[in-house]
């Protein structure tokens, strides 16, 4: 397998220092693929709170560095009753390209996603033997709520695209409408910006301007690099700075 030009950050393991500082705050991508999981949920669906359970789950593999799992709330149910706050239209158009990279018609909820594709099992989210990384990736924050990144691909990936998001642990809601009426949702790895990075050819240096954090709620900065003909992930890496 061709080697990355730069190999002494494709050959460290994925690892965070946050300090006092920005300058200390900054993360590196392992040799292996960090699987992505993307759920799409609704607070509006009866049948996704159990779905945003599991998606709990993952807190500590994703600490750990082996996951980066992210919620992206939808409002296409909102029409039912109740209104998800979290939801974006742009967490819609994501999920509509994912369907249409799976060449799936319809969207729903509660939709697993795992590396671009249509997963359904669960239980098997981050089994299997893990796959060589086919980029790296380096995330610095630089100043407070601003985000840098290297990212270097292999030779043989011609182009590749990317996005950022933030996530946010922590949050709940007192649901008084709709199929969930009476509930108390808990939700962790909530989506609060997704940002598209664009398409590019090489190595590259990205940035990021994260809106700032609600107090109180643990944030984590991802970038996930991907090949813009299928969806699937390249690499991916997350940085818990707040």
């Amino acid at each position: 397998m061709p080697k990355l030009s730069h190999p002494v950050l494709f050959a460290l393991a994925a690892g965070v220092a946050c300090g006092a500082n920005a300058a200390t705050c900054q993360a590196l991508s392992g040799a292996t693929l960090t699987p992505v999981i993307e759920l799409y949920t609704s607070e509006g669906c009866s049948s996704c709170p159990p779905a945003d359970r599991w998606l709990s789950t993952l807190k500590g593999a994703a600490a750990e560095g082996k996951v980066v799992a992210q919620g992206f709330h939808v409002g296409y149910w909102d029409y039912i009753g109740w209104v998800d706050r979290f939801a974006t239209p742009a967490h819609t158009t994501r999920q509509r390209q994912v369907a249409a990279n799976n060449r799936r018609k319809g969207i729903y909820t509660p939709q697993l996603v795992r590396n671009g594709q249509d997963w359904r099992d669960y239980g098997a989210a981050l089994a299997g033997r893990p796959e060589p990384a086919r980029a790296s990736i380096r995330i610095e924050m630089v100043q407070p709520d601003t985000f840098e990144a290297s990212v270097e691909t292999l030779p043989a990936v011609a182009k590749w695209g990317a996005y950022w998001t933030i996530t946010e642990h922590g949050h709940s809601s007192r649901v008084k409408a709709g199929e969930n009426s009476g509930e108390l949702l808990r939700h962790d790895f909530v989506v609060r910006q997704y940002v598209q990075a664009g398409t590019y050819e090489g190595p590259q240096r990205l940035k990021f301007n994260a809106l700032r954090g609600e107090p109180g709620f643990a944030r984590q900065v991802n970038l996930v690099v991907f090949d813009p003909r299928t969806g699937g992930t390249l690499q991916a890496l997350g940085l818990a700075c707040n």
